[in-house]
């Protein structure tokens, strides 16, 4: 898939990786392969970054489905784990994973909520935590993701860039809003939010709102170093 590159090197100006897979049926603190919430780099890269995103209004959400974006948390990277799992393991801590899985399939885990910075106990089907999309599906699809194969919107949507686990309540109460209708609670969380979504939209070409380009500008404004 030809967007994998492209990842690649933002991921080398925006965010950090984190690698390694943990084998085994035991007690693991988050170690899911994939890209770390916080940016690092130098100073005021992500207020750069959004100057280079297209701004225009919003395409219909016309033919808009979930399956749009190919099959919910793949295997796209081919690790034996699907995506849900491999951002549980990521972002949590006290991980525990049922056996014979390989260390993959988590039974129970305590995820630091970002949005909010609060810890969350889950329990598998226990409906305390979702994954968020931090760009949502909805949002890329009326934003430049129509216009995509199928493929590049299956790895859109599994691309850990793209990805945080999070209290569910605040899952639902997003929706498919943007900068401009939704933002995390906790304040602290707000800049690196908004600096991943300009890292996401940047990564994949998908374009901005007036509005929801202006509310990024005025949280930027707080952390005008933000990387």
């Amino acid at each position: 898939m030809g967007g994998r590159n492209v990842r690649r090197s933002a991921a080398g100006i925006l965010l950090a990786l984190v690698l390694g897979v943990s084998a085994g049926c035991t007690t693991l603190t988050g170690t899911a392969p994939g890209r770390e919430w916080t940016p690092t780099g130098s100073g005021g890269q992500v207020t750069a970054a959004l100057s280079e995103l297209e701004v225009k209004g919003r395409a219909p959400k016309t033919g808009y489905t979930r399956e749009e974006f190919g099959q919910s948390w793949a295997d796209v990277d081919r690790n034996g784990c699907d995506t849900r799992n491999d951002i549980l393991r990521r972002d949590a801590t006290e991980v525990v994973t049922r056996p014979g899985t390989d260390g993959c399939l988590v039974e129970s885990a305590v995820v630091h909520d970002r949005y909010s910075d609060t810890a969350v106990p889950m329990t598998r089907g226990d409906g305390q935590v979702d994954i968020d999309h931090v760009v949502a599906l909805s949002d890329a699809w009326q934003k430049g993701a129509q216009q995509w194969s199928v493929d590049k919107r299956t790895e859109f949507a599994n691309d850990p860039l793209n990805l945080v686990a999070t209290r569910s309540d605040l899952n639902r109460q997003k929706g498919d809003g943007d900068a401009a209708t939704w933002l995390p609670p906790a304040r602290s969380a707000r800049c690196p939010y908004v600096a991943r979504q300009v890292a996401v939209k940047r990564t994949y070409g998908l374009w901005v709102t007036a509005a929801e380009r202006d509310a990024i500008q005025a949280i930027l404004v707080t952390c005008p170093d933000q990387s």
